[in-house]
């Protein structure tokens, strides 16, 4: 009996610390950020004439107030150039409209048919890289808010540190329930799937960008080959990034809440398909998915559970510790909640945030092997690099 309680203790010992050490590992992530504010790079004046490329597929809604912010860029002030592209892609809306009413005046460029092989927002980009003049390519979701020192201080640092991309991390604005129960795990599981903050060295392989703020110089945005390489992806901020490291190119990713903000989902239904879509994009792994969903069971909500088999057994040495652990997790998530300024009550709802999750997963999973399709902005594309469906 003595033998199988150290046994015991050893397993549980050794559970409490890797437990504690995974909820950890995104608080050191997150410290390990590194930042950009309106504030740095205050002097520089830009040289490069920046071409902001905005890939619109039925954005009128969210248009106006991404061009209004650019209207009010202090680059221009400070003797920096800019011009505005937007690409209509196909919109069944007023984004057309919108964009050639707006006081900016940006260049509005029908998108040409999508052709075989390629994901609706590359091409608009690709379309919109082949008319831009600018010396640096900004490519900027309409979804964004800008601070107005947002373009300049981006550009600035690209141009200081040399590197190929510089791209932003934006503060995520959650105003719905679900939003505030979802997202900021979801900032914890990226940092933690990409390593961010190792994305900085150029000795690393860790490679990541934010598709709603990648600036190119143009010499690194021609070396991997633009959106050309990465025509089939969904994910293409990622696979962007990817091909600038496997270039041996250099990317600097800065946590900028205060030069950028965004909505990303504004109900349910908007935040299931954006993240389902980003869990699987168009390169499904089953491994990956399953791996997932163990780490969330493991990580997150193994706690309750032997929570509830202590309890069951009267063993309060296990409810102790589960008991700290998911003290230890609260209080990580309450760090979360308040540095991405969301209500802090929200930390209390964790497991039902994990719940959803595992819901994403089996539906990816289910995806991944049956119909193995991924619907994004009302287009259909395969879950295998392929790119754009033919219509039925």
């Amino acid at each position: 009996m003595g033998g199988i309680d150290l046994w015991t203790t050893l397993l549980l010992t050794l559970y409490g610390i890797v437990v504690f050490l995974g909820q950890g590992a995104p608080v050191v992530l997150a410290y390990g950020m590194p930042s950009l504010g309106p504030r740095d790079d205050a002097a520089a004046k830009p040289s490069p004439e920046v071409s902001v490329i905005i890939a619109a597929r039925n954005e009128e809604e969210d248009l106006p107030a991404c061009l209004d912010d650019l209207l009010h860029q202090d680059l221009r002030a400070r003797g920096g150039r800019m011009e505005v592209l937007v690409v209509d892609g196909g919109s069944t809306d007023r984004t057309a409209e919108v964009a050639r009413a707006h006081p900016l005046g940006p260049r509005v460029i029908p998108e040409p048919p999508l052709p075989p092989g390629w994901v609706g927002k590359n091409w608009a980009c690709h379309t919109g890289s082949r008319e831009a003049r600018g010396d640096a390519l900004l490519f900027l979701d309409a979804d964004v808010r800008l601070a107005p020192e947002a373009v300049r201080v981006a550009l600035a640092r690209l141009e200081s540190t040399g590197a190929d991309l510089l791209t932003l991390a934006a503060r995520v604005v959650m105003e719905g329930f679900w939003e505030r129960v979802v997202l900021p795990l979801y900032t914890q599981f990226v940092l933690t799937y990409f390593r961010s903050p190792h994305v900085n060295d150029d000795g690393s392989e860790r490679a990541m960008a934010n598709g709603q703020f990648m600036l190119f110089s143009r010499a690194g945005y021609e070396k991997v080959g633009g959106h050309a390489a990465v025509r089939g992806d969904i994910l293409e901020d990622v696979r962007l990034a990817q091909e600038v490291k496997r270039r041996g190119g250099r990317i600097r990713l800065y946590w900028a809440p205060d030069l950028l903000t965004t909505r990303m989902y504004r109900n349910r239904k908007e935040l299931r398909e954006g993240l389902l879509k980003n869990l699987h994009g168009t390169r499904f792994s089953l491994g990956r998915q399953v791996g997932f969903a163990a780490a969330i069971l493991a990580f997150f909500l193994s706690p309750f559970v032997l929570a509830g088999l202590g309890v069951w057994e009267r063993n309060w040495i296990w409810v102790a510790v589960a008991g700290f652990l998911i003290a230890v997790t609260l209080a990580k998530q309450a760090g979360f909640q308040r540095a991405l300024r969301a209500p802090l009550r929200y930390a209390l709802t964790y497991p039902l945030g994990c719940l959803f999750y595992l819901d994403l997963l089996a539906r990816s999973i289910h995806r991944g092997t049956t119909d193995r399709q991924v619907t994004w902005k009302g287009r259909t594309y395969a879950m295998d690099g392929d790119g754009s469906l033919p219509p039925p």
